[in-house]
This record gives structure tokens, sequence and C-alpha cells, in this order.
């Protein structure tokens, strides 16, 4: 089992940064694609940014691009989601996920929210205008 918690979220100005972290628990979370996933109220949860097991893979939804980079330190078992930049349309509960079914393909990181196994509590982020 493993158990993710998010941290890093608050509130802070337009064109402002903000770090998200997301910790893991468990020795297998260096074989997990790692992703980020945000949601406001009535809309569906939206995959941000993703990055695979070893990191050498990584996407990002086009509404972030050039502003977010998604990292991961396998030795600290954490995911990193640096925002620089921010919008007010950034504003959503940020969650973490893991898919723990990609340890044999180490450059494959999933879209689909519902191929992720693990998912941490949710960390807010407010982006005032």
């Amino acid at each position: 089992q493993v158990q993710l918690v998010e941290s890093g979220g608050g509130l802070v100005q337009a064109g402002g940064s903000l770090r998200l972290s997301c910790a893991a628990s468990g020795r297998t979370f260096s074989s997990y694609a790692m992703a980020w996933f945000r949601q406001t109220p009535g809309k569906e949860r939206e995959l941000v940014a993703a990055i695979s097991w070893s990191g050498g893979s990584r996407y990002y939804a086009d509404s972030v691009q050039g502003r977010f980079t998604i990292s991961r330190g396998n030795v600290k078992n954490t995911v990193y989601l640096q925002m620089n930049s921010l919008k007010p349309e950034d504003t959503a509960v940020y969650f973490c996920a893991a898919d723990r079914d990609t340890s044999s393909t180490p450059t494959y990181y999933s879209r689909n929210q519902y191929e992720y196994d693990y998912w941490g509590q949710g960390t807010q982020v407010t982006v005032s205008s």
C-alpha cells in the first residue's frame, strides 16, 4: 500500500509561484509513474502533469505548458510540481496520484485518471487576480 501526502498549496497573487510536494510511503515508489491532477467544483478532474518512473518522459497539459514543471526525487520518495506565472484559472484542488503498473516501462505514463491506483487527499491552490 502506498500513501501520498501533498503539501505546498496556498493563496498566491497572479504571476506568483508555488511548489507542491507529494511525499509517498512505500519502497516501490521509484517504479511508479506519478501525476498531478486538479479539480474545481462541478468540473471533471483534469491531468496537469505526469512523469514516468524513470523521469525520462513527462507530460504537460497545454494550459500549463511552459509554466509548470514536474519532477521527482526517488531517493526522497517525493514528486514535485513547480508552478510559475500562476493565473486565476489555475485555482483548484491539486491531487497527486501514483500508477503502480508501470515498472516494466520506464518511459510510460498514463493520461487516464482511472489508471492511477493511489491518490493523495489534495491541496488547495488559490490564485487571486
